[in-house]
């Protein structure tokens, strides 16, 4: 009788370091006690994201320039690899930053041949940046195919505009 009485007073002893000890404490949260809350660590959050924006200044103008590409191509010009090197620059400096490469292209052709046109053209981008250290969980593309014209013109200037690639930057 006292041995089960000792042995239930040593598995209870057991069962409650374990119920104390077995728990981890979640940080930052509100009302944990942290003095941090939720409203706060978003502040902060937003702040810090205003403060690399402000920081990138002209670097974000040139990752928002676009790429273009021939009637039919998504072989990428000269001036296009240039863009694309600036690109991978600021990428390498500021590794936090993710980018969206979005193809798209004018409006002729089919719907279905233009977002694979689209998706080659934006694909190319990123296989380049790629190519130059980017990692590929940095980037990912769509395309939008005829979808979306910058120019809604019919005429050979504003085709050529539509023929592009464009860039958006997350962080």
């Amino acid at each position: 009788m006292m041995r089960s009485k000792m042995l239930l007073m040593a598995m209870l002893v057991l069962m409650l370091s374990l119920a104390g000890f077995g728990c981890a404490k979640k940080a930052g949260g509100p009302g944990d006690g942290s003095g941090t809350s939720w409203e706060e660590q978003e502040r902060a959050r937003l702040e810090q994201e205003r403060l690399l924006r402000e920081k990138l200044g002209a670097a974000s103008n040139e990752l928002a320039q676009m790429v273009h590409f021939a009637l039919d191509s998504s072989n990428l010009t000269a001036e296009a690899r240039q863009n694309l090197t600036r690109k991978a620059e600021i990428l390498r400096q500021y590794p936090q930053i993710k980018l969206i490469v979005e193809g798209n292209c004018d409006q002729r052709g089919t719907a279905e041949y233009n977002l694979a046109l689209g998706e080659r053209r934006a694909q190319a981008a990123a296989q380049y940046l790629a190519n130059l250290g980017i990692g590929a969980d940095r980037l990912s593309t769509v395309s939008y195919g005829k979808e979306r014209p910058l120019d809604p013109g019919t005429s050979e200037a504003a085709y050529a505009k539509n023929r592009r690639d464009e860039f958006r930057a997350t962080y």
